[in-house]
């Protein structure tokens, strides 16, 4: 984070920064940054890295919920619709307008709700379907259908808006460049709940990898806890696509490198993925935005470009551990 925000377009001391940012504090130590320079640190770097650290925690700690959830390691936070719902959205925003807002102030909000919304369709289309029997893989499958339905709406409305291609596969393929304590703000309280019933549930993750009989033979109902890791674990992701875009690998990548370094229980699995996954995409923020300095990559190419290479290098190498 501190990488984030003193490198850029614009290089500043490593010194002035820190003590420009204890000097919002209320201290004074050292001497500050002042006029433009102070504004490019207090009002866009320091909120984007703030928010690309929590997006990455956020999309990290779901990914390894989702995983404890499905017993499945290849399951990611986009698996339940969230991604394909969030994307009709914003695609419904940027191609219509329906507010006249003119500009992205209403977009996050329709992503947000077009990930509940998703997300809502595939669950209850899944508990339908398991009430003939089918369990957790019921969902998982209720998930891509809703998502592939959900994307051939999208589609159909970009195919209808030609116009409009450009801006939304901006926004698809992640970004974080307007990002400002605004969007902080908006999604703090929903990531905060999020987290915390995440985090709580780590011990229950455990029992649940052993299996269902065994979880409920210690009292526990594997349904109950299915269904609030999965809604605290979508909240989240919600949030993290309404303010980010679609940013992938990072739920899928950053709980397999946690699992290596930090061994298989969810009681450190999940604090681990928050952090790492922070970390990752603050990186891969700070990599978007200064390679091509003075324009940007979107960040989901950077995502992609780390993500994909050593995901497969996973399979090749270590699938069998995975």
């Amino acid at each position: 984070m501190l990488a984030g925000v003193v490198i850029g377009a614009v290089a500043l001391p490593v010194d002035a920064v820190l003590a420009t940012l204890v000097d919002r504090l209320g201290w004074s130590v050292g001497t500050p940054l002042t006029g433009t320079n102070a504004t490019l640190l207090t009002d866009l770097r320091v909120p984007r890295v703030v928010l690309a650290a929590m997006v990455g925690g956020m999309l990290a700690l779901a990914g390894a919920s989702y995983q404890g959830v499905f017993r499945n390691p290849l399951a990611d936070p986009y698996l339940l619709g969230a991604a394909a719902g969030a994307g009709v959205g914003a695609t419904l925003v940027i191609a219509t307008d329906p507010l006249g807002l003119d500009g992205p102030l209403h977009l996050p909000g329709a992503a947000f709700l077009g990930a509940l919304a998703g997300v809502g369709m595939s669950y209850a289309l899944g508990t339908v379907a398991a009430r003939h029997g089918g369990g957790a893989a019921t969902l998982l499958l209720a998930g891509v259908a809703v998502s592939a339905f959900l994307t051939a709406v999208q589609t159909a409305i970009q195919q209808a808006r030609a116009d409009t291609l450009q801006q939304v596969y901006s926004w698809i393929l992640g970004q974080l460049g307007t990002a400002g304590w605004s969007e902080v703000r908006l999604v703090l309280p929903y990531m905060a709940v999020s987290t915390v019933v995440m985090l709580a549930a780590g011990r229950a993750l455990d029992v649940l990898a052993v299996g269902d009989e065994e979880a409920r033979t210690l009292g526990m109902r594997p349904g109950t806890v299915r269904f609030v890791v999965l809604c605290a674990a979508s909240l989240g992701t919600a949030a993290a696509v309404a303010v980010s875009g679609l940013i992938g690998f990072v739920g899928l990548v950053i709980p397999h490198i946690v699992r290596r370094l930090a061994g298989y229980s969810y009681r450190l699995v999940l604090p681990v993925s928050l952090l790492a996954g922070g970390a990752f995409l603050v990186l891969a923020d700070l990599l978007a935005r200064t390679l091509l300095a003075p324009a940007e990559l979107p960040i989901g190419v950077i995502t992609a470009f780390v993500g994909a290479p050593f995901f497969a290098a996973l399979l090749r190498f270590g699938g069998s551990s995975t």
